[in-house]
């Protein structure tokens, strides 16, 4: 009885692979089409369909009312999100490249730099724990979503939570340096 069983999960397993590789064959040129309208790399476009079709891969595809519209909706999403990402990358390279560069200054500029670090952590410290941390991560690079994740609040607030810190911070450091 277990060999039936087995086999007839095996069978199940093909015809879903077969119908899952029958899917990939019928859509790919598709997908692959509409995400180099945004990215306009082909082999970008390549890969950023291989992960839609793995999303495709992990859900209920008896769900899926519209395959054609689904599988361009979330290949859109993809590339978009691709691109995000590397605006981001590419924003903590060109800090990090500016940082390098002012590194090489003179002792002068790193004493300057420092005494503004320690200016910017004194005030950093006077905010509360949530701005602190949001402004960290902001400037960090984490996107809205993460943001929101670690706090636990809604993505939408993000931007005003990051605003109002910005302010708080802004103030509380005009204050300490008045004070000087």
């Amino acid at each position: 009885m277990e060999v039936t069983a087995n086999l007839s999960q095996n069978s199940s397993n093909s015809s879903q692979e077969d119908a899952f590789q029958h899917l990939f064959k019928q859509h790919y040129s598709l997908v692959v089409r509409k995400i180099l309208i945004i990215v306009k790399e082909q082999a970008v476009a390549e890969d950023i369909a291989q992960e839609v079709f793995m999303k495709l891969y992990h859900t209920d595809r008896r769900a899926i009312q519209n395959m054609p519209g689904w599988l361009t909706k979330v290949a859109v999403n993809t590339a978009y999100n691709h691109i995000r990402s590397e605006k981001r990358h590419q924003a903590r390279n060109d800090k990090q490249k500016i940082y390098e560069k002012n590194a090489m200054g003179s002792a002068e500029d790193g004493y300057m730099m420092r005494e503004d670090i320690d200016e910017v952590q004194k005030t950093l410290m006077k905010l509360s724990e949530r701005d602190r941390d949001i402004l960290i991560m902001k400037f960090s690079g984490y996107s809205y979503e993460e943001i929101a994740r670690s706090k636990g609040v809604d993505k939408i607030s993000v931007g005003s939570l990051i605003a109002r810190a910005k302010k708080r911070f802004k103030q509380c450091y005009m204050d300490e340096r008045r004070e000087i």
